[in-house]
């Protein structure tokens, strides 16, 4: 008798290859993504946001983003000098292992001043083009900053 054992030879998420869209910015290596800790979900503080306390936080998150521009204004704490410093979103989705830009506008957006406590803040419009588990790599000044994992399902 022969039994064939079809597709059960690698974990599902040992088979995802992480591909790197061809206009991503040259800053982004793909060592970042192994820094995502999907366990560590953004929570709620300062009544509104949603992220790493102290560290990033945006308000909107917590609202419906599926594929409908919608607004979320980005808080970053630790920023030390303003000027040209750009906020620079990665999208990676789990289930699928694809990376996506998340701003409307482009990967990257130029910070303002302080709002709400934080150093530093940004409004923009978002696009997250599937429901799932997603991190969103921030960078600053071209280094990755901080890692905010959310549950977005509408």
């Amino acid at each position: 008798m022969l039994f064939m054992v079809v597709g059960c030879s690698k974990n599902e998420a040992d088979e995802k290859k992480l591909v790197l869209p061809d206009d991503i910015p040259s800053f982004v290596e793909e060592s970042d993504f192994e820094d995502v800790d999907w366990s560590k979900k953004a929570s709620m503080f300062n009544g509104n946001m949603m992220g790493n306390e102290n560290k990033s936080g945006v308000i909107g998150a917590d609202m419906p983003s599926l594929n409908n521009n919608q607004k979320w204004m980005w808080h970053l704490w630790g920023i030390e000098t303003l000027g040209e410093v750009e906020l620079t979103v990665v999208g990676l989705h789990k289930e699928t292992g694809s990376i996506h830009q998340i701003l409307t506008t482009g990967w990257s957006i130029h910070l303002g001043g302080e709002n709400n406590g934080a150093d530093a803040h940004i409004p923009s419009n978002v696009s997250i083009p599937k429901p799932g588990e997603w991190a969103m790599l921030l960078y600053t000044d071209e280094k990755l900053f901080d890692i905010l994992v959310f549950e977005i399902n509408e």
